[in-house]
């Protein structure tokens, strides 16, 4: 990491921040932190409290290294090469910041700071698609282990054979959405196939949805006559009785059809919470893909359908993962598969933000 370059990142950074704009609204903050009628509603001194932090370590942190490389230049012209390859070191920690910060622009869309809801469901193909569902689910439950998340399952279907016919879980951390947002989308395996005698290679295919959890702050109306809520035996392998009562429980929005089944604890009461929580996040995540895509039929705005679309295919036998709408190629599918998704996930969030395109690749199926 040489001078020139890091001083190029940070006035690239400086426009993808708008840190004036951040140091504006800090203002703002500050006037409602510092009014004593705030703290009578603590969901919202809660809510300001942490907006204000969150913009605070970014502006903090883009003054300091501007602060930092403003020196060094000044200093840069006066060093011997001896003295300049002593800072080599500072250079390196200069430029882990600037990456740590731009990384802090991918994730600056609405709610991506919330909790992840995840969930999997194999595609056409029988025993071979539940058990690619099922390695996916560990893939991300390992992923969330790697970021230290924790994960809070709130549904597994095994499948007739092996593997799962459906999986959904809460992921819970440091911009759990925003993270597992770009993963949203239908994964494709190719590989010898465990379960054909002749080892025949095949392909299978699971979809992965993902959603912010919203709680009752957002403004999501459900009548309580619009729900039927049906209750029955856990199934399932069970443990610790979850399977020896009645404690699943399925809620179903009438009006939608939306449904959600919640079976993992032995309390019903917690089962319906949980799915009550889900539906909400549901309902709330279809209002507001209608208002993004009336915004983007009033700009006149392309919008691509991104549900059903492969997004990255997995082909072990070849030993490579490639993003199709990133182009960005990995040689280690058993890391991938173990959960190291950083370079595709960071990947796919300059995609989303428009600063990326995909490459064409000379390995393709």
């Amino acid at each position: 990491m040489d001078l020139p370059t890091l001083e190029r990142r940070l006035e690239a950074l400086r426009g993808y921040l708008d840190i004036p704009g951040k140091e504006a609204r800090l203002k703002e903050l500050e006037q409602h932190l510092n009014d004593p009628q705030l703290w009578n509603d603590p969901a919202q001194a809660r809510k300001i409290s942490q907006e204000s932090a969150r913009l605070r370590k970014v502006v903090d942190g883009f003054r300091r290294l501007e602060s930092d490389l403003q020196g060094l230049l000044e200093l840069w012209p006066e060093m011997s090469a001896e003295e300049r390859t002593e800072m080599q070191p500072e250079l390196e920690r200069a430029g882990r910041e600037l990456e740590e910060l731009y990384h802090q622009t991918l994730l600056s869309f609405p709610y991506a700071e919330n909790a992840a809801i995840v969930t999997i469901k194999p595609g056409a193909g029988g025993t071979e698609a539940c058990d690619w569902a099922q390695m996916l689910y560990r893939m991300y439950t390992r992923f969330a282990e790697r970021k230290g998340f924790s994960v809070e399952l709130v549904d597994l279907e095994p499948g007739a054979e092996a593997g799962i016919d459906h999986a959904q879980f809460i992921v819970r951390g440091e911009n759990a959405f925003g993270l597992l947002s770009p993963e949203a989308g239908v994964h494709r395996l190719v590989r010898p196939s465990p379960f054909n005698a002749q080892g025949k290679r095949q392909t299978s295919f699971a979809a992965l949805e993902v959603m912010p959890e919203v709680d009752e702050s957002v403004d999501i109306q459900i009548n309580p006559e619009d729900l039927r809520i049906d209750v029955m035996r856990s199934q399932g392998k069970g443990g610790q009785g979850v399977n020896t009562t009645d404690s699943a429980v399925r809620v179903v929005h009438l009006p939608t059809g939306l449904f959600v089944k919640c079976q993992i604890t032995r309390s019903q009461q917690k089962n319906k919470e949980l799915a009550l929580n889900i539906l909400r996040s549901k309902l709330f995540e279809i209002e507001y893909k209608k208002k993004q895509e009336e915004l983007a039929r009033l700009r006149g705005e392309a919008r691509p359908i991104e549900w059903g679309s492969q997004i990255r295919s997995y082909v072990l036998d070849k030993q490579y993962v490639k993003d199709h709408r990133t182009g960005e190629m990995r040689h280690d599918p058993e890391n991938v598969l173990d959960g190291d998704l950083e370079s595709l996930i960071w990947a796919g969030l300059e995609w989303k933000a428009g600063r990326r395109e995909a490459v064409a690749s000379g390995e393709e199926e």
